[in-house]
C-alpha cells in the first residue's frame, strides 16, 4: 500500500525485516531455467514488475512457468525449447531483462521484437548489440541499433573475445548467455569487476565458465540442467533500511537473509568507511549465493572518497549514499560514476536536483557528486522522477526531514520492492 504522505522527523526506528528477494538474481533464475533442460524451482523470487516482465517475456517464448506467491517452477526444454514468439516481447521498466535476453535471443533460429516503456526507450543498447555483433548476432533498431523497439534476427553465433569498455554487469552477463550458444571459446575482459549472479548461477545448473582476475572464459555448446535455487534478500533494497537505521535517531534495525556476494558488498563497507555501528551475522549453509544477517545502529558518521573498483559494487546504491553523505560531517566525494548517468534516469542529476530541494549541500560532477554535510534537511515536494531506487531514497530522506514532504510517482518504487512502504511502517517507533 502506498501512503498518502511521507513519514518525516522521525523519531525512532526498531524492529526486524526481511527485505524481498534479490532482483538480479530473481531475473536470472527465469532465464537460466528457461534455457536448461528439466525443472526449476526457485524460491523466494521477487515479486516486483521488473522480474514479472521477465516471466511474461519467457512464457511468450513457449517456457511454461508457475508462480505460486514467491516460489516459482519453471519446465525448461533446453536452449533449443524456446520458440518464435508470436507477439512483441515486453520487458517493461527492466534494463535487465532487455539486455540480457539479447545475448539469449541473438543465437535463437528466430525473429524476436523487443520494447520497453518510456525509460527504456531512452537507455542505450549499443553497448549490447555492438559486442553482440562480434558473434555474428544481427540486432537492429531506432538510430542504427542504439535504442527500442531492437529487432533481433538470430541464428549460429561464434565465440568471440571482448574487452569490455565500461563494467557492466549486465553487458558481460548478456555476452555469457551468447558465449553459452556460440562455437568455440569466448573471453570477456572486465575493466573492474562486475557482480558475479550469472557466473555464479551457470555453475549451479551444472555449466563450466572460468574467471582468472577480471578474465572470463565460456565454451558454447553447454547443456544447462535444472536445479533448486534459494533467492537470498537483495542487498541494494536492504540499503535503504541500513541507511535510515543509521541517520534516524534512537534507531536499531536487523535485517533477515540478505546477500553478502563479494561483489555487491560495497555498501557495506562505505557505511564502515563512514563510521556506522553496523554487524554482519553470515549464515553458514554451503549456498552458491553467501548470506546473513545485517543489524544497523544510528551512528555519528563521516565523511568519505567513493572512487575506482569499490564504484561496480555498489552503483546501485550511491543514491542512497549520497543521503547518507549529507548526514555525515565533513564532505563525502563520489567519482568514477559515470554509469549512473545511463541508469532508468540519470541518477547523478536526478539525485542532486531532488535532494537540494530538500536542503542538502549537494554539487553534480562529470562522474559524481561532492555532498557536504551535515544538513538539516527540510520539507519539499519531490519526484522519483519513475526510478525506484531515487522513490525509495526520498522516501528514508522524508524521516530525517522536518518538514513535509510530497513525492510524485511513488509507484516506480514498486518495480523492485512492492512492500517498501508496509515494512516501513513496521519499523516505525511510537515513543
Amino acid at each position: 500500500m502506498i501512503p498518502a504522505n511521507l513519514k518525516t522527523n522521525l523519531k525512532g526506528l526498531s524492529g526486524e525485516i526481511a527485505v524481498p528477494g534479490d532482483k538480479s538474481i530473481s531475473h536470472r533464475s527465469v532465464m537460466f531455467g528457461s534455457i536448461a533442460k528439466g525443472k526449476t524451482v526457485v524460491t523466494n523470487f521477487l515479486l516486483g514488475e521488473d522480474c514479472l516482465s521477465t516471466i511474461a517475456c519467457f512464457r511468450k517464448l513457449g517456457v511454461s512457468i508457475e508462480q505460486e506467491g514467491n516460489k516459482v517452477t519453471i519446465m525448461g526444454q533446453g536452449m533449443d525449447g524456446l520458440q518464435e514468439p508470436e507477439d512483441i516481447l515486453d520487458v517493461g521498466n527492466s534494463g535487465t531483462t532487455i539486455r540480457l535476453m539479447m545475448g539469449i535471443l541473438a543465437g535463437r533460429p528466430f525473429h524476436s521484437v523487443l520494447v520497453g516503456d518510456e525509460s527504456i526507450a531512452k537507455r542505450p543498447m549499443t553497448r549490447v548489440t555492438a559486442p553482440l555483433s562480434l558473434f555474428g548476432a544481427k540486432i537492429n533498431g531506432r538510430r542504427n541499433g542504439e535504442f527500442t523497439p531492437l529487432s533481433v534476427i538470430g541464428g549460429p553465433l561464434a565465440g568471440a573475445a571482448y574487452e569490455l569498455p565500461v563494467a557492466s554487469a549486465q553487458v558481460k552477463s548478456s555476452l555469457l548467455f551468447a558465449g553459452l550458444q556460440a562455437s568455440g571459446e569466448t573471453v570477456i575482459i572486465e575493466p573492474m569487476k562486475t557482480r558475479d549472479h550469472t557466473e555464479r548461477m551457470i555453475k549451479q545448473f551444472g555449466g563450466e565458465v572460468m574467471s582468472d582476475g577480471h578474465t572470463i572464459r565460456i565454451k558454447g555448446g553447454q547443456t544447462l540442467t535444472g536445479t533448486e535455487i534459494h533467492v537470498p534478500g537483495d542487498i541494494s533494497s536492504a540499503a535503504f533500511f541500513l541507511a535510515a537505521g543509521a541517520i534516524v535517531p534512537n534507531s536499531e534495525i536487523k535485517l533477515k537473509n540478505v546477500g553478502l556476494n563479494p561483489t555487491r558488498t560495497g555498501i557495506i563497507e562505505v557505511l564502515q568507511q563512514m563510521g556506522a555501528n553496523i554487524s554482519i551475522e553470515p549464515y553458514e549453509n554451503g549456498s552458491a549465493e553467501p548470506a546473513g544477517d545485517i543489524t544497523i545502529r544510528t551512528s555519528a558518521l563521516k565523511g568519505t572518497v567513493i572512487e575506482g573498483a569499490l564504484i561496480p559494487r555498489l552503483i546501485d546504491e550511491i543514491p542512497i549514499i549520497a543521503l547518507l553523505a549529507t548526514q555525515a560531517e565533513g564532505e563525502t566525494v563520489i567519482k568514477d560514476a559515470e554509469e549512473l548517468k545511463v541508469k532508468e534516469t540519470n541518477r547523478i542529476d536526478t539525485v542532486v536536483k531532488e535532494l537540494s530541494k530538500l536542503g542538502a549541500d549537494i554539487t553534480a560532477t562529470e562522474d559524481g557528486m561532492v555532498i557536504k554535510g551535515r544538513s538539516s534537511l527540510s520539507g519539499g515536494t519531490v519526484s522519483s522522477h519513475g526510478d525506484h531506487r531515487i522513490g525509495m531514497m526520498l522516501a528514508v530522506a522524508a524521516a530525517i526531514s522536518k518538514g513535509e514532504v510530497q513525492l510524485h510517482q511513488k509507484e516506480a518504487i514498486s518495480v523492485s520492492y512492492p512492500s517498501f512502504f508496509e515494512h516501513f511502517e513496521s519499523l516505525i517507533s511510537e515513543s
